[in-house]
């Protein structure tokens, strides 16, 4: 739903009411400005804003498994990828 930001201002309450079910987007000079949603969602959001990024887990992942990450590529290099031959790309 999108509403003016007067609209928005004159009938808060309902608006309030209708982004618990769904979001209500308000508009200031016609484009989108601000939105209210259930605190539920805005939670959900919030929760999945604070994990960590995949460059983050990508880091300790790396860390954490270098010297096998290491024996991996030296099998790599001294014995090849099996099935190597069989890939179209």
């Amino acid at each position: 739903m999108q509403v003016t930001a007067t609209e928005a201002k004159n009938r808060f309450g309902y608006f309030c009411r209708q982004a618990k079910s769904e979001p209500v987007v308000v508009e200031k000079d016609g484009r989108p400005d601000t939105v209210l949603l259930d605190y539920n969602e805005y939670q959900a959001l919030k929760s999945v804003r604070s994990q960590k990024s995949v460059a983050q887990r990508r880091k300790e992942f790396n860390e954490k498994y270098k010297d096998w990450i290491a024996q991996q590529n030296a099998l790599i290099e001294q014995y090849g990828i099996p099935g190597e031959e069989f890939r179209v790309w």
